[in-house]
């Protein structure tokens, strides 16, 4: 039973890639490199280097290597930065996702598990986030990310009756953190963990991006959940296609509580044994107070928990981001 990955060079869908084979499901990744490694993909795994946009190229990869289902995690995933690229993230992950719907479509592959985010719920105002709460992207990404389920759920609409209907799920989540193999990290220019990690490395002091956010301590409050917890919620839900159980149209894989960006630099002085105090420095356009969500549906249905704690988060990425000196 082959899977392939969209994306499957990068952090998370590395991951994704090393829990398929440990279940017994046979990956294939697609990845531009735009922002994934070759490295990251395992010996031995087909690797087809092209775009989602690459409708054919697709389509030939899930022709070639017979597959029967997708994990869909390619795109453009920085809801800042897409304040200032709104053509570009609309281009790649609405268009992107609607080439590979089509691709899907022509080579009767009918499966489909889309990495979605919490980010398209916005600014919430409610403690915990449900599946069901208003939808209110607060960025470009955020937007792109719900038109993507938009479009998945119209075309499962559109093959309902045909024999090749399409079956689906999304996994909403946001800040994915640790490692789960020491030789994939999280090389991203953006995220919370490899920028202090830079900045700790190059003996600099890091940086917290605003701390006048309606919190308790003054920074954003987000759910920090282990990639390695995120890449077996993903294996799950392609399991529960594949058997044809009864599947959610989407899932929150959150934590329930939550953790500040000074909780995180408190964690990250611990782990290392390098004491700083964070500098300060402006908000970051598009970036919400709070989101945290409830993992309740993906408890009952994919075996989704939180299985590592904050120092255990750190620790896993810092080790894997020290054996890649």
């Amino acid at each position: 039973m082959t899977w392939l990955v969209t994306g499957g060079a990068g952090y998370i869908g590395a991951h994704i890639v090393r829990a398929l084979d440990g279940a017994g499901l046979t990956p294939v990744v697609v990845d531009d490199l735009s922002s994934g490694h070759a490295g990251f993909v395992p010996e031995g795994v087909p690797f087809v280097r092209g775009s989602i946009l690459d409708r054919d190229l697709v389509e030939r990869a899930l022709r070639d290597h017979e597959v029967e289902g997708v994990i869909h995690l390619a795109g453009f995933k920085y809801a800042g930065v897409s304040v200032q690229r709104p053509l570009h993230t609309y281009a790649q992950n609405v268009e992107g996702t609607r080439a590979l719907l089509e691709a899907m479509q022509s080579a009767d592959v009918a499966n489909l598990v889309f990495s979605s985010s919490a980010a398209v719920y916005g600014t919430p105002d409610v403690p915990l986030v449900t599946e069901d709460l208003p939808k209110r992207p607060a960025s470009p990404y955020g937007e792109s990310k719900l038109i993507g389920e938009w479009l998945i759920r119209d075309q499962a609409i559109a093959t309902a009756a045909s024999e090749h209907a399409l079956r689906y799920t999304a996994l909403r989540y946001f800040n994915v953190v640790g490692s789960g193999d020491p030789t994939v990290y999280d090389t991203s220019p953006h995220n919370l963990f490899p920028l202090v990690f830079e900045a700790l490395i190059e003996g600099r002091t890091p940086r917290i991006n605003g701390d006048d956010y309606d919190t308790p301590d003054g920074t954003n409050v987000r759910d920090y959940v282990h990639v390695a917890d995120i890449a077996a919620a993903h294996v799950a839900a392609a399991q529960r296609l594949l058997t044809g159980q009864p599947i959610e149209p989407a899932y929150n894989l959150g934590s329930q509580n939550g953790l500040s960006v000074r909780e995180i630099m408190d964690a990250m002085a611990r782990v290392t044994g390098i004491d700083f105090t964070p500098e300060i420095a402006p908000r970051r356009p598009g970036d919400p107070d709070r989101i945290v969500a409830t993992g309740e549906l993906a408890a009952r249905d994919l075996d989704w928990k939180n299985r590592y704690t904050v120092d255990e988060m750190v620790r896993s990425g810092w080790e894997a981001r020290q054996a890649a000196r």
